[in-house]
């Protein structure tokens, strides 16, 4: 156990604050480092795995690299134009559900209330609902060109594009350099505690950064190929969607049902489709909680959905969209952290009782 003096503990606290400070004034520059980060680390135990069976590093950085760069490749080329043909005709197909819903669904719902005069105003609530629609699809327009024209934002992007490849084959090729050089920055009497808790971290991140990902990429194959098996429109759209936002849980299963079920009753109108999306989500909620999370990820992470909105939100607003990306990576390190205070104060005289 790690006991610190009052002035290691200020300056703990006072490296700790100028840190916070840095990321927060330097947050716009630090997303492709981040990015780069993050992809190093999901890709050193396949380096390190053919670094033991006698294979080169440089070599083994070539060959992890170029792995990275076809799914790249593949994600561009395939699936985001498929993504986009999808959320182009959604946005194309709204009006028309809009309509479908307020003339069959709305004019029902309000008689078996009874509240037939309200249908009378339902037209101009769709003219309106129609038109900031409209408006915002000008917006939106507006934005995507402003962005396009905008010299120093498209020399911004495609220096990011660049150094986010160029940062992460230097570090699959340095890790373990890295490693070694942080570790022997560590104070001798400390070395033993920090290192276990960094491996405690370690394991954390690699459930949350590698099994989590994989939970939520496995969950989107799922719930795209039912929902296209259930011939709903946009299968893909509302598949990823579901998938993506199912590190909180239950949150994708809620998203899905909901945007996905109301989909297929305007699509088709009748309880049917919208049972099978039920079907469809029902799979995937068994399948993640019988075999993907516990095979994939397991119980290293542990923490609380109320912990994980919360974290997110936190992250967001403190360091904008570097703070989405580090929010649970950070919060499970935060997490082995607090659980070793907390195991620090069960055995202190503080907890004691004394009478």
């Amino acid at each position: 156990m790690i006991h610190f003096s009052e002035p290691q503990k200020w300056l703990i606290l006072a490296g700790g604050i100028i840190i916070t400070w840095l990321l927060m004034q330097l947050s716009p520059i630090l997303t492709p480092f981040l990015l780069a980060f993050s992809i190093a680390y999901l890709g050193t135990p396949l380096v390190d795995y053919m670094v033991a069976h006698n294979r080169p590093r440089l070599l083994s950085v070539l060959l992890v690299f170029s792995l990275f760069l076809l799914i790249f490749i593949l994600l561009v080329l395939i699936v985001f134009p498929m993504l986009e043909q999808q959320l182009n005709g959604l946005i194309l197909r709204l009006p028309v559900w809009i309509e479908r819903f307020q003339q069959h669904v709305l004019p029902n719902v309000l008689l078996s209330l009874g509240l037939e005069e309200s249908t009378d105003h339902l037209t101009t609530v769709q003219i309106a609902i129609i038109q900031h629609w409209q408006q915002a699809g000008g917006l939106a327009a507006y934005l995507v060109d402003y962005i396009s024209v905008t010299g120093t934002r498209i020399l911004a992007w495609l220096s990011n594009l660049f150094l986010i490849p160029v940062i992460t084959f230097y570090l699959l090729i340095d890790w373990h350099v890295l490693l070694y050089n942080l570790r022997t920055l560590i104070p001798r009497r400390y070395e033993n505690y920090t290192v276990a808790i960094v491996q405690e971290c370690n394991d954390v991140l690699s459930a949350f950064l590698r099994g989590q990902m994989l939970v939520m990429l496995s969950l989107s194959c799922v719930y795209s190929i039912g929902l296209s098996l259930a011939q709903l429109e946009f299968a893909l759209l509302f598949g990823l969607l579901a998938g993506t936002v199912s590190f909180v849980p239950y949150l994708g299963v809620v998203i899905g049902i909901s945007s996905a079920g109301l989909a297929a009753f305007l699509q088709y109108q009748d309880l049917i489709h919208v049972s099978y999306v039920l079907a469809v989500f029902a799979f995937g909620q068994v399948l993640e909680s019988f075999w993907l999370t516990p095979w994939l990820v397991g119980e290293r992470i542990g923490l609380h959905p109320v912990a994980v909105i919360f974290a997110i939100l936190a992250g967001g607003q403190l360091f904008g969209f570097l703070g989405i990306l580090l929010a649970l990576p950070m919060a499970s390190i935060l997490m082995v952290i607090l659980r070793h205070i907390h195991q620090k104060y069960l055995s202190s005289h503080l907890y004691e009782k004394s009478y």
